[in-house]
């Protein structure tokens, strides 16, 4: 079968007042994702603590980045923290890309 690995990055902005917004301001999630299947290989994020950086490696490692809903509830069901929503849209940003990718079209950094 035929597999080429990808990176994908997205951002949001994380709400004010939390510990990450006042180092980083955004949340960053980047993947290396498998270009054919969609399946996630790695991933990383920019939350501050090595915990939630590993709880979030835990939830997307294997997802298919397709199935965005799948990732979506796999977030909702289990992270509590408040960069929640900011990690969804990343995530989001991240399948939107990939999304592009796959149909051949022109990826627009800025989404």
């Amino acid at each position: 079968m035929k597999t080429l690995e990808i990176f994908i990055s997205g951002y949001a902005k994380l709400p004010s007042g939390t510990t990450a917004e006042e180092l980083y301001k955004v949340v960053a999630v980047g993947v290396i994702v498998d270009k054919y299947s969609g399946k996630i290989i790695d991933t990383d994020c920019s939350l501050v603590t090595s915990v939630a950086k590993e709880h979030v490696k835990k939830l997307l490692v294997g997802k298919d980045l397709n199935d965005f809903h799948d990732i979506e509830k796999a977030i909702l069901d289990t992270y509590y923290g408040s960069a929640k929503k900011a990690l969804i849209s990343s995530v989001k940003k991240c399948h939107e890309k990939y999304k592009q990718i796959v149909d051949n079209k022109v990826v627009d950094d800025y989404i």
